[in-house]
């Protein structure tokens, strides 16, 4: 199990907060209760199964819905 924090460019509204809380959430393997998107900071932390998904899956469903990555930082949980 590995924990990511990622950092985004702005989000500008509440609806860009549940866009990118859905995308997050359809990748299999991430630990859908663990995902938080926070609005001020733009960050997005969430748990997910390593065997299963990687920060790159995460990271390219986000982009995908029209949100841009800037950083991501991955720990073992």
């Amino acid at each position: 199990m590995k924990a990511a924090t990622i950092q985004l460019e702005t989000l500008t509204c509440p609806s860009c907060v549940q866009k990118v809380e859905n995308a997050t959430k359809s990748v299999p393997g991430v630990e859908k209760d663990s995902v938080k998107v926070l609005f001020n900071s733009s960050k997005v932390k969430v748990d997910f199964d390593n065997e299963k998904a990687s920060v790159e899956d995460i990271e390219k469903a986000i982009t995908t819905v029209g949100y841009e990555v800037k950083k991501s930082q991955v720990k073992d949980k």
